[in-house]
This record gives structure tokens, C-alpha cells and sequence, in this order.
């Protein structure tokens, strides 16, 4: 089945066709006859370059984004750059001005994107997670054709090449819903990502974002966490090391969450947070308690992203109450028990007590020979002799 599924997607990825960009250029001009002409945007260097008819020592142009955020240059000649700082979507459509000072000769054009209204994708968002990997997912365009198939180009900056998704999130209709990048390095400059679409039916809007990498990673969990526990005032020392970034070496640059948790009461738990340091003295250490640590990290002050990381795998510290210990012993205890009551009803039962200890044999005891088993009672029957009894009587 699986196979099947991946030969049909590898079919219409061969089908279909993909389009460029695609997007309007209409120009409005405040002269009859305006010598400027043929305004072409290369949208990927943000340069506006245009025809005129006439030789000027000066141009200023301006571009504005939906935002009224705008950005204004003069140049001498018709090509007009704009700064690499300067990170305009286009999707959203962009407003170009060309002047020449100290004249009413200008030209308004305005940017906007072609393609069937609502076939551009939505819920366009990327996330960076174990150091390297980014992932990156979006949702069909509500408008869309059924045959609608998405590709994602990004460019991690200006001086690097625009490439292509390799590993594709696919949904049950075979249509790219997001991708996965690998060995992903964090820069100082935006990056920039271009969904577009093809369909047989339509021409499918295109969609882009720049986004800072850093701003999007999940950092890790910080590493190495210990707790050293004594009895005497300092109580327990816990430390830890850096996460680990692509782009970040330096421990200045993060800062911490404690959370210290009594493992019997789980709702006492104590949590600090903005620790800058990679070391923290917990000094409310009750060694009668068990305690469970975890920490997690957070960008300060340098390119890391400021929101919270991921938990370390919690510790435990503390001496606590070790029921363990009396839940083994209980355990022994009954157990013994248990097993000499079923040897004595057993023995009870089955056996007698002179047949497994019979009496031991005992000397003769020549000093005790009343003793109740010397007494014998013997009856001797004696020969008798016959005589004759002779009486004298005697008178007075």
C-alpha cells in the first residue's frame, strides 16, 4: 500500500508543472506623459529598475510594505537597490514610488501578487529543535484547487543559494504539507522562505516570510546537572552547563529556570526564575526532605531565542523518609510469619509429635530406684511346711 501511495506521489510531482511567480505591476502615472517607463521588480534582490526616455542626474525611490513601513534611496541612475536589511514579504503586495527631484515627474507602481484569491497556504510556521533540525508546516489554501500541489524554496541568506524542500510532509492526498530540514546553521541574517503552488485548473498565489532562526529555536536542556548537598549552611550547591546551540558558545548569553520540587508534597515546589549564573546555592535545604531539580534554559542579551527550552531530565536529592527500607522490611517480617504458621499447621496436621522427636533411651538410675517406672509389684507364693502346735495350760 505504502508503495503504491509513494509511486502515485512521485507521478504528480512529474506531472506537475511549476509555475514562476507570478505578480502584477500596475503603475499609476501624475504626468501625461511620464519619460518613465517599463518598471520590473526583481523581488528576490529588492531592486526597482525602469526606462526613461529622458537623461536624469538624479532618481528617489521609495518602498512602502503593507505596514506603511518604507525605506527611501536616490541614486543616478535608473536602478534603484535596496539594503539587504531590508526584509519586505511580497505576498502581501508592495507600493514602489520613482521621483526626480525638483520636478513633477513620478511614478506610483504598486506589487501585487497574481493568482486565484485564497490558493495561497496559510499557518505558515517552522520551528528549530535538537540543534539541526528544522521543521516547517503549513495548511492547503482554503480556496484551492484538489489538484493543488505546494513547494517550499528557502534561502538562509542573501549570499547562499536558493534551494529546495528535500523531505516533504505529505498528507493523505499526496499534497506537500510541510518539510524537514537537516543540518540547519543559525545566521546573523533573516531567512527566507517562498511557498508556491501549481494547479491545471489555475494559477495558485505565492507565499513568503522572512524569519530569524534564532527566534524560532527550541534550545535544548542545559546539561551536566548536579546537586551537592552538605549539613552545614551553604545547604546544596547545584550546577549545570550551557545548552547546546549551532551558533551560541558563550554562557552569557542564556539564563535559567530553577524548579526545586518536594517529591512527598508535589505543590511545594519553589521556581526561579532569570537565573544568569550556571551555579545556585539552595539554601532552604531541609535533609529530611526529598527534593526533585530540573532546569531549563533561556536566550539573554545575544542572538538565542528568549523564550524557554526544554526541561532537564529531573534529579533527586535529599535524604527524605526512605519508606523503601520499612516497606521491605514490613515485607520480610510478614512473610516469616506467614511461613512458620503454615509449617505448623502442617505439622499439625499431617504429622506426630513422638514420631518425629521419639523419646531417647535413658541409663538406669541406680539412685532413684522408687522412681515410678523402677516400681515392680511381684507376688511370691512361698512353700509352707506342716507342724503341730502344742498348747500348755497352766493352773494356779
Amino acid at each position: 500500500m505504502f508503495v503504491t501511495l509513494g509511486l502515485i506521489c512521485m507521478i504528480w510531482w512529474y506531472m506537475m508543472l511549476f509555475h514562476p511567480l507570478h505578480a502584477d505591476i500596475q503603475c499609476m502615472e501624475y504626468t501625461r506623459e511620464s519619460p518613465i517607463t517599463n518598471v520590473n521588480v526583481d523581488w528576490r534582490r529588492m531592486e526597482l529598475s525602469w526606462e526613461s526616455s529622458r537623461n536624469f542626474s538624479k532618481y528617489k525611490c521609495t518602498i512602502m510594505n503593507t505596514d506603511m513601513e518604507d525605506r527611501e534611496e536616490e541614486v543616478n541612475s535608473p536602478l534603484c537597490s535596496f539594503p539587504v536589511e531590508l526584509y519586505f514579504p511580497l505576498h502581501k503586495g508592495v507600493f514602489f514610488t520613482i521621483e526626480v527631484p525638483n520636478t513633477n515627474i513620478s511614478k506610483q507602481c504598486t506589487f501585487l501578487p497574481g493568482g486565484m484569491n485564497g490558493s495561497a497556504i496559510e499557518n505558515f510556521s517552522c520551528v528549530i529543535y535538537n540543534i539541526f533540525l528544522m521543521n516547517c508546516t503549513w495548511q492547503a489554501g482554503r480556496h484551492a484547487p484538489a489538484d493543488t500541489q505546494y513547494f517550499l524554496y528557502w534561502q538562509n541568506s542573501r549570499d547562499e543559494e536558493e534551494m529546495e524542500c528535500e523531505l516533504y510532509i505529505k498528507d493523505e492526498n499526496c499534497r506537500n504539507t510541510g518539510c524537514i530540514f537537516q543540518n540547519v546553521s543559525i545566521g546573523t541574517e533573516k531567512a527566507y522562505f517562498l511557498v508556491n503552488g501549481s494547479s491545471k485548473d489555475s494559477l495558485i498565489q505565492f507565499y513568503d516570510e522572512y524569519i530569524d532562526l534564532y527566534k524560532i529555536e527550541i534550545l535544548t536542556a542545559p546539561l551536566n546537572v548536579t546537586a551537592h548537598c552538605t549539613r552545614d549552611s551553604a545547604g546544596c550547591i547545584i550546577t549545570w552547563h550551557p545548552p547546546l546551540t549551532s551558533h551560541v558558545e558563550k554562557a552569557k548569553c542564556f539564563q535559567y529556570e530553577i524548579s526545586i520540587q518536594n517529591k512527598d508534597e508535589p505543590k511545594e515546589e519553589k521556581r526561579l526564575s532569570h537565573v544568569r549564573n550556571d551555579r545556585y546555592e539552595f539554601q532552604n535545604y531541609n535533609e529530611k526532605k526529598r527534593y526533585i531539580l530540573k532546569i531549563r534554559a533561556g536566550g539573554a542579551n545575544c542572538l538565542v531565542s528568549s523564550n524557554w527550552g526544554e526541561w532537564s531530565e529531573p534529579i533527586e536529592f535529599g535524604q527524605g523518609n526512605d519508606y523503601f527500607i520499612f516497606v521491605i522490611l514490613f515485607l520480610i517480617a510478614l512473610g516469616t510469619i506467614s511461613i512458620t504458621l503454615l509449617q505448623y499447621c502442617l505439622f499439625k496436621r499431617y504429622c506426630s509429635y513422638k514420631s518425629l522427636f521419639p523419646p531417647i533411651p535413658q541409663p538406669r538410675d541406680k539412685f532413684n530406684v522408687l522412681s515410678d517406672e523402677d516400681i515392680q509389684t511381684g507376688y511370691v507364693n512361698l512353700p509352707t511346711k506342716s507342724h503341730t502346735e502344742e498348747i500348755t495350760t497352766v493352773e494356779e
